[in-house]
């Protein structure tokens, strides 16, 4: 896609804050995306209405970036990753949100592998980490329940200790790309005498263990994203417990850290500029002003997220930023659905799930931009929640940040 005037205006800010070497290096990341992003991959971006993109493009593009040694932009030199400064890693993010690059499952190398280099053993490490990077493993995250919500210290999944092993008992929900998963990274009770927090135990869980079950759900989209997953009488090494026993509330909270870390601002500007023509169709004074205020939001959000990175370059790391940019990321991502739902109006009522799978040949009813417009407004409903809902980030900001 051509850029727009305002994509220039963006970058024309960006190229304030960045230094010499970081410009150099964000020229080497595009020419990388240019040679390297086929059409497939493009299209398996462009179609992408949740956390991940399709399976097989998704998993081809991680081999790419494996093979290059930039699979994991966020992990030390000496465990694989990249090396890259704070920033890079935020130049590359940005930079792949632009090129409409296929996203990647985040629960393996965004959040448990980060986790156990801060927190696993030496042998856990050995054991999972080079299998995270060349993408044998594939991780999905088990902790929300039925009936529990955002109160995750509530959880029931009940393990109890036998010999050298754990039992585990109970369910997880909303657990994203379980079907695709074969390790699952869990939350469970060890203890229900204690106060909730203080009970909990970390654990890692083979996925093709007896008595493991995946059951779809799917989402107001249409689309098969998330499951519930059964656990019955399902048996975990002890080895397999990450930090000690009941204290993976503190192992939970190192982990929520690197989910609730993102670029934000790309995704919101390539969201933004695909609804230029769209409003300049739609002819209404409203519409136009409604993009420009949510212009403005994204904009503060990125020069937001450029502050964080540069603190964090300097050493010094904000103790409640990454719960800032997740609500203020989150809240804008859902007023832009909005915007674009409202842009459309009777179009955005037009059903093509379909249109969505990867090579679909059917016809789309409205313009092209228009297929994932829909699927974007339902999945990301859950933005806010999911994470760590809005409302507990807020309470995390009043606590930590302002001292209340």
């Amino acid at each position: 896609m051509e850029r727009t005037a305002r994509w220039r205006e963006w970058e024309i800010i960006m190229d304030i804050e960045l230094k010499e070497a970081d410009r150099k290096f964000r020229e080497d990341v595009r020419a990388f995306l240019d040679e390297n992003l086929d059409a497939e991959l493009r299209e398996a971006g462009v179609k992408t209405s949740g956390i991940s993109s399709a399976h097989a493009p998704l998993m081809r593009w991680h081999k790419i970036l494996h093979e290059k040694g930039w699979v994991a932009p966020g992990w030390p030199q000496e465990f694989g990753g990249t090396g890259w400064s704070d920033m890079q890693r935020y130049i590359w993010q940005s930079e792949c949100a632009r090129a409409n690059a296929p996203k990647l499952y985040p629960m393996g190398l965004g959040m448990i592998g980060p986790t156990l280099i801060a927190c696993g053993t030496a042998e856990q490490q050995e054991a999972y980490l080079p299998k995270l990077l060349s993408g044998e493993h594939i991780w999905c995250q088990g902790y929300s329940e039925p009936g529990s919500g955002s109160d995750l210290a509530s959880l029931q999944c009940a393990a109890e200790r036998d010999g050298d092993d754990y039992v585990i008992n109970g369910s997880k929900i909303w657990t994203s790309y379980a079907h695709h998963a074969n390790h699952i990274f869990c939350l469970v009770r060890t203890d229900k005498s204690t106060k909730p927090q203080a009970g909990i135990t970390f654990l890692l869980i083979d996925m093709t263990s007896a008595g493991i079950s995946v059951e779809p759900i799917i989402t107001l989209a249409g689309d098969h994203e998330v499951n519930q997953v059964f656990f019955d009488n399902v048996r975990v090494p002890v080895e397999n417990r990450v930090g000690e026993e009941n204290d993976g509330w503190t192992v939970a909270k190192t982990l929520l850290t690197f989910e609730r870390s993102s670029a934000y601002a790309a995704r919101l500007k390539l969201m933004l500029g695909n609804l230029e023509a769209l409003i300049e169709e739609a002819d209404d004074a409203m519409l136009v002003k409604r993009h420009a205020e949510l212009a403005i939001r994204v904009a503060a959000i990125e020069m937001t997220e450029f502050r964080v990175q540069a603190a964090l370059a300097d050493g010094r790391p904000s103790s409640s930023g990454s719960s800032q940019l997740k609500i203020m990321g989150t809240e804008a991502q859902q007023d832009i659905d909005l915007l674009a739902v409202d842009t459309l109006g009777a179009r955005a009522a037009v059903w093509q799930p379909e249109r969505r799978d990867m090579g679909s040949n059917v016809d789309a009813i409205g313009p092209e931009e228009t297929q994932v417009i829909l699927a974007d407004f339902f999945n990301n409903r859950a933005a806010s929640i999911y994470g760590g809902s809005n409302e507990v980030q807020r309470n995390i900001i009043a606590k930590v940040a302002l001292g209340l």
